[in-house]
């Protein structure tokens, strides 16, 4: 399996928690047979956080573990510029060719949720989040969501 893993899941895997052992169990991210892909955008959050958070050596020691098994996907990979753009559009009701389903109304997004909701679509990957933000975005690409 393709997967993209939202910066949540670092968090998740970094604190070791309950949700992110349940995650481990369903998905089994760094197993062989799957490939788990992470955006350089979920890359700067997660340090970003770090660093706010003042993380000590043992969580810097589990995030450095993560990032070692993950592919970094960077946002100038072919395709994700556009991606972004036509997310973007689309989310917030105003793409010329692709419209919400009836009933739902426009949402922005966050600029890094469009990033990271790009790369999945550009990598054809089910992306892995306890985030609802992406809940729309099924039409272009998979979703995996983990209840916290």
């Amino acid at each position: 399996m393709n997967y993209l893993i939202d910066t949540n899941i670092l968090v998740h895997f970094v604190r070791k928690s309950p949700i992110y052992d349940k995650i481990d169990n369903r998905y089994d991210l760094f197993s062989p047979q799957n490939l788990t892909n992470i955006s350089e955008v979920s890359i700067g959050e997660i340090q970003a956080l770090a660093k706010r958070n003042r993380w000590g050596e043992r969580k810097m020691e589990r995030l450095e573990l993560i990032l070692d098994k993950a592919l970094p996907v960077f946002i100038s990979t072919e395709g994700i510029y556009e991606a972004y753009a036509d997310i973007d559009a689309y989310s917030q009701s105003n793409h010329p060719t692709l419209s919400l389903p009836q009933g739902m109304t426009a949402r922005n997004m966050g600029k890094n949720d469009l990033w990271i909701a790009a790369t999945a679509y550009v990598l054809r990957a089910t992306l892995v989040t306890t985030d609802k933000d992406f809940d729309h975005l099924q039409r272009f690409f998979d979703l995996e969501w983990v209840e916290q």
